[in-house]
């Protein structure tokens, strides 16, 4: 459903001690998905990521059915929007700021057949 997060990406300056961390607080497990990016198996929808300079907080991924249709209507709303990026077999994605320039993400998964 649009709106509804479905996706949440936690950085980490070490990703291996924050898999510790998550792992012994909630007993997530974890599984590599390359580049130092490891998706949560047993929690929320979402993964373990490396900090980079502009990504030191979660990152909050909303449901959309039409990442097109939601771009256009946030810089309707006076925010920001990055290029949408397709990944492969996964979906589309578009970095965010809303109208205070606060972060979030929208995601419209790769319909399944």
């Amino acid at each position: 459903m649009s709106g509804e997060i479905n996706w949440v990406e936690l950085p980490a300056a070490d990703t291996t001690k924050a898999r510790a961390f998550y792992g012994g607080l909630f007993g997530w497990h974890t599984t590599d998905f390359g580049g130092d990016y490891h998706l949560v198996e047993n929690g929320p929808a979402g993964a373990i990521a490396p900090r980079e300079d502009d990504f030191t907080h979660p990152r909050v991924y909303f449901a959309t059915d039409d990442a097109d249709a939601s771009t256009k209507r946030v810089h309707e709303l006076g925010g920001t929007a990055e290029d949408i990026q397709a990944v492969p077999d996964v979906g589309r994605i578009v970095h965010c700021r809303d109208d205070q320039g606060t972060p979030f993400s929208l995601y419209e998964p790769t319909p399944r057949s």
